[in-house]
């Protein structure tokens, strides 16, 4: 595949996701795909809560996750062989903003792409008690490109 194809992409990620035993305990779902963009869910579940303090909050490391895995996948389409290349972080930023308690949806934009290294920002949404989508973390993530 030499052009962008959203729907081959999206099709690609999702199987990756589904076969990656990690990213399938999350159920980690792919929700929409563009050349520099990427959007995942993850639905909230106890079993990726904390306990004790803070019971019932998606644990930190399930953000951190989304944003690693949006902002990588992110960086894969706006390369010529987005299936066949690969991506490795090389630095990763989260800032957490408040408790989120459901599903997790990671918006990642592309800042740029040069020969062997990558930048994307990523934005972390739950719903709130109202069931309005408030950002509950941000990152940006630098990855190396293998193409």
């Amino acid at each position: 595949m030499t052009a962008f194809d959203a729907d081959d992409v999206q099709a690609f990620i999702q199987s990756y996701v589904d076969d990656h035993g990690f990213l399938s305990f999350l159920d980690l779902s792919v929700e929409r795909v563009a050349d520099g963009e990427m959007a995942l869910r993850i639905p909230y579940d106890e079993k990726l809560t904390n306990h004790g303090a803070g019971e019932g909050n998606v644990h930190g490391g399930i953000a951190a996750t989304i944003i690693d895995t949006a902002g990588g996948l992110a960086v894969r389409t706006t390369l010529d062989e987005p299936v066949t290349a690969g991506v490795a972080t090389i630095d990763l930023n989260v800032s957490y903003l408040r408790p989120a308690r459901g599903d997790l949806v990671a918006e990642a934009d592309v800042i740029r792409v040069g020969s062997t290294v990558g930048v994307a920002e990523v934005t972390v949404t739950c719903e709130d008690d109202e069931g309005e989508r408030v950002e509950v973390a941000v990152g940006r993530g630098s990855f190396r490109v293998f193409e």
